[in-house]
This record gives C-alpha cells, structure tokens and sequence, in this order.
C-alpha cells in the first residue's frame, strides 16, 4: 500500500462509446491484485502480463463490438489504460522517468525503452501477423499507441529474436511491464527534467 503521508497513486477511468464500454481501476504502489476481462482472452492475457510485472494493481472491465473488429476494443483498452495511469501518477514529481527493459520467453526477446515525459511516441517494431487465439494479431498496435497517446509516453518496443507470435507478442507485453515498474517508481524530488517542467 501507499506509504503514510504520500499522495495515493490511484486512478479510475471510464470510457463509453457506441463501440466499447471500459473501466479501468489502478494503484501504482499496492501490486497484489489484477482482474482483466474485455471479451478478448488474448489482450486480457497481455495486459495481464503488463499489470503483474509492472507491479501495480489492475481491474479492468469491458466489452466491445468485437463481432465487427476487435480494432475497437483493443485501441480504446489502451486509452483507458493509459489514462489510468497517467492519472494516477499525477505531476510526476519524483518518478525515475526512463526505463529499459528486456523479457524473454523461449525462443522470443522483446526490448522495451520507456520515457515517461508526457512526450507520446511510439515506435512498434513487433512483425507480428495472423490470429493468437481469436486475436488478430496486427491490432495488438493499436494497443500499443493507443496506450502511449494516453499515457504520454515515448515507446520503442522491439523484438531481439522470436518465430512463435504468441511468445513474442507475450515477451513484449511482459518487458512493458518491467519497464513501467522502474520508471513508475519514486526515487528523486521534483520533476525528472531538466527544463524544469515535462512535455
């Protein structure tokens, strides 16, 4: 949980569309508990992945029109997921900022490097194509940038090696999360910046 007389790093986020319904919960500093359920195994299992490496807690809840395209629902699961952390971590005051992070998983490895400067910008590097489970695949991008607009990241997500989609598309998931862990954390005074302010 959060440290005596430090502000709660907590967020609640919703989103409704005539596409997707979402909600979204975090606590950056608590880390024990993650429930994610959109309609999409695949994606849960992702931002599951996400969740538990980074060390945060996650609910989220949704559901789309994924009878049309599951485009929909994966680019607005990473607005709300972006939105939800970005609010919860506030000004930024103290955050490390920068992270780098590798995750293998068999065969594949997946490097993620992380700015938290409220700077979006992603650069996807994930030969990812065809179906994980009933998941296109390709749509996993929209993920990814939906994610960093919201949160105001800079992202370059690439894969070292890797043949099998799901572990390359898992491994990368995985290193986001260890790289949010590092950058989330607090361990200075001010902003992380040298002009004074981020963005």
């Amino acid at each position: 949980m959060s440290s005596p007389g430090k502000r709660k790093r907590v967020a609640r986020v919703e989103r409704n569309s005539r596409e997707t319904r979402l909600r979204a919960e975090v606590d950056l500093d608590a880390g024990g508990r993650v429930e994610v359920s959109t309609g999409l195994p695949f994606l849960d299992h992702l931002v599951e992945q996400t969740a538990r490496y980074g060390a945060f807690d996650l609910a989220l809840q949704g559901e789309g029109d994924i009878e049309v395209d599951p485009h929909h629902l994966c680019e607005d699961a990473g607005i709300v997921l972006g939105q939800a952390l970005s609010q919860a971590l506030g000004s930024r005051d103290g955050i490390t900022r920068f992270a780098a992070a590798y995750a293998p998983l068999d065969e594949s490895l997946a490097r993620v490097v992380l700015d938290l400067g409220k700077r979006p910008f992603l650069s996807y590097n994930l030969p990812l194509r065809g179906k994980v489970g009933s998941l296109e695949s390709e749509v996993l991008e929209e993920f990814w940038r939906a994610f960093s607009i919201h949160l105001g990241a800079t992202i370059h997500v690439d894969l070292i090696r890797g043949r099998n989609r799901h572990h390359i598309a898992e491994s990368a998931a995985k290193a986001l999360g260890l790289a949010l862990r590092e950058a989330m954390a607090v361990g200075g005074r001010g902003i992380p910046s040298s002009k004074g302010l981020l963005g």
